[in-house]
């Protein structure tokens, strides 16, 4: 007698007259992960309470000038003095600037930067001049002290330059005139010892110090315009709030119209940006510079200098047409599968109608994920601005003690100071060489971590949540009188009660290669140097797999979900009933899921085109009817790009409710197929319009 062979996916679910949806009855899950969970919160509230009791932000808000103060900190002495003065800016232009990120010259705050040519020499010769003089010295300097003697204490600078502030420092107020670099409209200056020099040796000393602001002046440029454009910002995820909800509102009642007026609208959207791009593209067409290529031109700050470039319009141009014809061909290819996924829309939408307030679940997501965020980025700059500051021995001549640490307070008696009579201890950066500081990148790491677990639980909490929702609904016999009174409270219940293990489990293994392949990513930026073609291609199949990988988890995690939702099992044991489930019917996944997420992206492609073209008019200042509404920006792109991403966020919401709908839905579907077979004992719980779609009917149902 043969053995029977056993299916390779499992058996297919039985009847079961005493399932009426959603089990009441269950214990909890992955107890294991809860426990552990809890530990890692706990350890993340700590992590976060040490940090802010170390941390300081002003740190990254505020210039410090050479003893470690903050220039312009409210409150103290220096409230009043929110500008760095450099007291010789040539000195900026040694190569260790670049290593060290500080000039080895004396850093003070004051009030205003200089605005005239002055020396020491001159100055002091003059009450009015030396009284002016003296704002820019260090406190002590006196009308009866000598010249030699201030610049032996380093009191004073030798000389002041007309200077303009930038990024809360002051920098020689350098021009071009007649082809000459100039400061103060002279193309030579006296350095203070009575030698003319050269206003181009001020460039190098500026160079250099500026080297590491030029990407904070692009923030702070950015940040001036988010200043200026947020309430129009806010007005504008409010419109692609109300749109997203109007689609929503109009696929409950005409789901079959709505979904090929998506289709249409979309195909005309993608149409008009091709058109647009192309027009821009002629307008170039023999303008001054406009035929440069993007490697030619580099990377720039001002952004805007790429839309002058006939190229970027070519590239805009060529993206958008080649997700045109895709969208095109994936419609002609899937048209007869586009009615079985729009009978699915409908019975999603039915559901949600008897569901209202699955409609703002995504509130709660949102809200949860705004608390995990804010926590994470609050933790992150604590912990970045935990460190002390460090001072270093800066010298003109050969020293011995160049470069190495000193304490300011006595440094002037130090044997430091001794041996190197023109040395400085000045302070160079935030370190600390403490247990705590030593271990500072293990706490970033783990903040990290924390962050996409938490991100990914929240996540997971809304899936299960809806998931069970959404069930409760479909196996309920008589439809709705059957469903359970608050059906969306009672699944988040259910969830928090007994599967939290099992929502942490989830979690916690797609955590794991997220933050996998952020290693990857920082190993890619760390290598970007190296010419090994080996380890570059072995890099990019990591980074292919691992994302490939996160996508498969995540697909597995989401099935899982509903299937805990459903039957109160554990993760793994969901995971693998929903893998065989799926398997067992790959030919319907692949025709009926995978084209109801191809359309309802369609809606969320829509709404953001819709509202990002808007964005597009008004910031830009192409339509004269907002020129005088619009604010004026440094990079209009920034309010239009937060618009967009903010409006596919939205969208993203308010659909995903829908997506999980469906999935769930589908779930329920396939299941019902194989525990009934339409007899009355047996009779199929599918909406009759899917039924018919699918061309089976219960038994009892009169013939057509």
């Amino acid at each position: 007698m043969e053995l029977e062979e056993k299916p390779k996916y499992g058996e297919p679910r039985k009847y079961d007259s005493s399932f009426k949806g959603p089990i009441q009855n269950r214990s909890c899950t992955d107890i294991v992960c809860c426990i552990l969970f809890i530990i890692a919160l706990l350890g993340y509230f700590a992590v976060g309470i040490l940090a802010w009791s170390q941390g300081d932000p002003r740190k990254v808000i505020y210039p410090t000038d050479s003893r470690g103060q903050f220039c312009g900190q409210a409150g103290t002495p220096l409230e009043k003095k929110g500008m760095l003065f450099y007291f010789n800016i040539m000195k900026c232009a040694s190569p260790m600037v670049l290593l060290e990120f500080q000039c080895p010259t004396t850093q003070m705050c004051v009030e205003t930067c200089p605005d005239k040519f002055l020396t020491l020499v001159k100055a002091y010769t003059n009450t009015k001049d030396f009284d002016y003089y003296k704002t820019f010295c260090k406190e002590g300097v006196t009308n009866n002290m000598g010249i030699p003697e201030i610049l032996k204490q380093g009191l004073c600078p030798s000389m002041l330059t007309p200077s303009k502030p930038f990024t809360r420092r002051c920098f020689p107020a350098l021009g071009l005139k007649g082809g000459l670099i100039t400061v103060g409209n002279n193309s030579h200056f006296d350095d203070g010892s009575g030698t003319m020099r050269d206003a181009k040796d001020l460039v190098d000393g500026v160079k250099n110090a500026t080297v590491v602001m030029e990407a904070r002046q692009v923030v702070m440029k950015i940040f001036e315009d988010y200043t200026k454009s947020w309430y129009w910002i806010v007005i504008g995820l409010v419109i692609a709030m109300l749109t997203s909800l109007l689609f929503i509102v109009l696929l409950r009642f005409l789901a079959g119209i709505m979904v090929w007026v998506m289709i249409v609208m979309v195909i005309l959207v993608l149409g008009y940006g091709i058109f647009h791009c192309y027009m821009e593209y002629a307008a170039l067409k023999g303008e001054a510079g406009a035929n440069v290529t993007l490697q030619e031109i580099g990377f720039q700050t001002d952004f805007t200098v790429y839309l002058q470039i006939r190229q970027t319009w070519l590239a805009f141009m060529i993206i958008l047409a080649i997700v045109e014809v895709i969208i095109i061909l994936l419609l002609i290819f899937l048209r007869k599968r586009i009615l079985i996924a729009i009978a699915l829309i409908k019975e999603a939408s039915r559901t949600i109608g008897h569901v209202m307030c699955s409609l703002f679940y995504p509130l709660f997501t949102f809200l949860l994920l705004a608390i995990v965020i804010a926590y994470w980025a609050v933790t992150a700059v604590f912990l970045s601005t935990s460190n002390q500051p460090i001072y270093k021995v800066f010298n003109e001549t050969m020293c011995d003690h160049s470069r190495k640490t000193c304490e300011p307070a006595n440094y002037s008696i130090s044997i430091e100071k001794t041996q190197c009579p023109d040395s400085e201890c000045l302070f160079a950066f935030y370190g600390g060489e403490t247990a705590y500081h030593k271990y500072l990148i293990g706490l970033q790491f783990y903040n990290v971590f924390l962050f996409f677990w938490c991100a990914n639980f929240v996540t997971a909490l809304g899936q299960m949540t809806l998931a069970g929702a959404f069930a409760s609904y479909y196996w309920a016999f008589n439809k709705p009188d059957d469903v359970p009174a608050f059906p969306v409270f009672s699944s988040l219940g259910r969830s928090l009660r007994y599967h939290t293990g099992t929502l942490a489990f989830g979690s916690l293994i797609l955590s794991i290669v997220q933050i996998i392949r952020v290693l990857l990513e920082y190993l890619d930026h760390k290598l970007k140097g190296a010419h090994n073609k080996c380890t570059k291609f072995l890099l990019c199949c990591l980074k292919c797999c691992f994302w490939c990988l996160e996508k498969c988890v995540k697909f597995i995690n989401r099935n899982a979900y509903i299937m805990t939702a459903i039957y109160g099992n554990n993760f793994c044991t969901s995971a693998k009933n929903a893998f065989f489930l799926l398997m067992r019917n790959m030919i319907r996944v692949a025709v009926l899921d995978k084209v109801t997420d191809f359309l309802l992206f369609l809606g969320k492609l829509l709404i953001v085109g819709l509202v990002g073209i808007f964005a597009f008019f008004f910031f830009s200042g192409r339509v004269k009817a907002f020129e005088d509404t619009a604010p004026h920006l440094h990079y209009y792109w920034v309010p239009i790009l937060t618009v967009a991403v903010g409006s596919y966020l939205i969208a993203h919401g308010f659909f995903s409710v829908y997506a999980m709908c469906v999935d769930t839905l589908f779930l329920c579907f396939l299941e019902d197929l194989e525990r009934n077979d339409g007899s009355a004992e047996r009779p199929y719980l599918m909406p009759e319009n899917l039924r018919k779609v699918l061309n089976k009917k219960n038994k009892t149902e009169p013939a057509e």
